[in-house]
């Protein structure tokens, strides 16, 4: 997994790093580490949602779209961002869940409910998540 990091100006508060996951697992790993960086700490239950957050999206990004491009999180005062780049241009689709658990369908509506917002943009060669958590 590769990682770097890129801080603005102090004024700005904001703190971004960039890693690609290969799967969920370094993706929480990832988003752990980010949040140990952020001061104040964010309440237990927006640490929770985050490490949740990123393990959907790398799984759906693994799963249905070859894989993550790169995978940014970048904080400020008031929001959370992770930021999920794929190389599959196709949009996200809303599936019934299977209650059997062999095919999914549970992880785009969670990602849905688990931010207060999400943007799907188009990008050269694939597409960008981008979901939103209030800090």
């Amino acid at each position: 997994m590769q990682q770097s990091k890129l801080a603005g100006s102090l004024a700005e508060h904001l703190l971004e790093c960039t890693w690609r996951p290969e799967r969920p697992a370094q993706a929480r790993d990832a988003a752990a580490e980010f949040l140990l960086d952020l001061r104040p700490s964010p309440p237990v239950s927006t640490v929770q949602d985050l490490v949740l957050l990123v393990s959907e999206l790398v799984t759906n990004a693994v799963r249905h779209a070859g894989g993550v491009s790169a995978m940014t999180l970048r904080a400020d005062r008031r929001s959370i961002q992770v930021i999920m780049a794929d190389p599959s241009p196709a949009q996200p689709q809303d599936r019934s869940p299977d209650l059997t658990g062999r095919t999914g369908g549970f992880g785009w509506p969670m990602i849905q409910r688990l931010a207060h917002s999400v943007r799907v943009e188009p990008r050269p060669g694939g597409k960008a998540i981008t979901a939103t958590l209030p800090r």
